[in-house]
């Protein structure tokens, strides 16, 4: 028991802090733009494959710098070349639009790479023991993950909230006019705060891309769990996406390993369940298990219904 609760507590902070790297530039794009860019997870698997080709050419180190600049390039021309034009039809057209694109990446993702996952691996300098535990061993990237994601929420934490730039960004979105006024590129912020966004999610690919599998499915995985994380988080917080991340990850972490039924965790709360026939009585008997897959999104139901703005969203849209 002690075992299963430190490796699903260790697990929970890897997928965690992966949701989070994922989730921070859609959080960011949200909170700056108010566009639900329905393609970042698609900015995710380019970072990865982005990450593949320079890893297999000049090594996974510089990969780790070129590929989430790859990625933010991208963002940068879809932003200033095709969000930009439907920006003024509404958050409708904008939603459709990058609707458009995710399928757009993934077509292209399938007719360079092919529809077979690649073989981007863990780099050799990352792929050791870094200390053991309960005979369980906790590889060097593992340790690494944790870090570039603890580091990342770090610094944009501190360059939203005590910088100049973080300013600016922020000005940007409640007073546009007065910040235009003052000599900045208003659309210019937008558009490099839509690249930053990309690249995050780059990064996210580069470091979870060869620890997951790097494949065209890899976006269409992991989209959805995305925007659940925002809305729990609250649209528009970085704090939030980060305890939310966390929260999600645990919920799917240790429902694998309860290979018990609802009607158990009763008894064992010693609360007698309810005399039940049919669908009630089969779904009292399905083990946590298997609910893996929708307990995220239950609780993101349970949470618009008594917390709509999410755990520390402010914004009233």
């Amino acid at each position: 028991m002690l075992e299963f609760i430190l490796f699903s507590c260790i697990n929970t902070l890897l997928y965690g802090l992966l949701l989070f790297m994922l989730s921070s530039g859609l959080t960011l794009i949200f909170g700056l733009m108010n566009v639900l860019n329905f393609a970042h997870a698609s900015f995710f698997m380019l970072g990865a494959y982005f990450a593949f080709e320079v890893s297999t050419y000049i090594g996974f180190w510089p990969a780790l710098v070129f590929a989430p600049l790859g990625v933010a390039l991208v963002g940068i021309f879809i932003e200033r070349y095709g969000l930009r034009s439907v920006h003024k039809y509404g958050h409708v057209a904008e939603l459709l639009f990058t609707f458009g694109v995710f399928y757009v990446i993934d077509e292209l993702i399938i007719l360079i790479w092919g529809r077979n996952p690649v073989g981007y691996k863990i780099p050799e300098s990352l792929n050791f023991t870094l200390l053991t535990i309960m005979n369980t061993d906790f590889s060097a990237y593992r340790g690494f993950m944790i870090f570039i994601s603890l580091a990342m929420f770090a610094v944009l934490f501190l360059v939203i909230t005590r910088t100049r730039l973080g300013l600016i960004i922020q000005a940007s979105l409640t007073h546009p006019e007065m910040v235009g006024s003052l000599g900045h590129n208003v659309p210019s912020v937008f558009m490099y705060v839509f690249g930053g966004g990309a690249a995050l999610a780059g990064l996210a690919g580069v470091i979870g891309g060869n620890y997951l599998i790097t494949e065209p499915a890899m976006a269409q995985n992991l989209g959805p769990i995305v925007f659940v994380v925002v809305v729990v988080g609250g649209m528009g917080s970085l704090t939030g996406a980060f305890v939310a991340s966390l929260l999600i990850a645990a919920l799917q972490t240790f429902a694998v390993g309860m290979e018990v039924s609802f009607s158990d965790l009763l008894a064992l709360w010693e609360v007698s369940a309810p005399e039940a026939s049919g669908f009630l009585h089969d779904l009292l008997r399905i083990e946590i298990a298997h609910t893996r897959g929708m307990l995220p999104y239950l609780f993101m139901v349970l949470m618009l219904i008594f917390k709509p703005k999410g755990l520390m969203g402010t914004r009233e849209e």
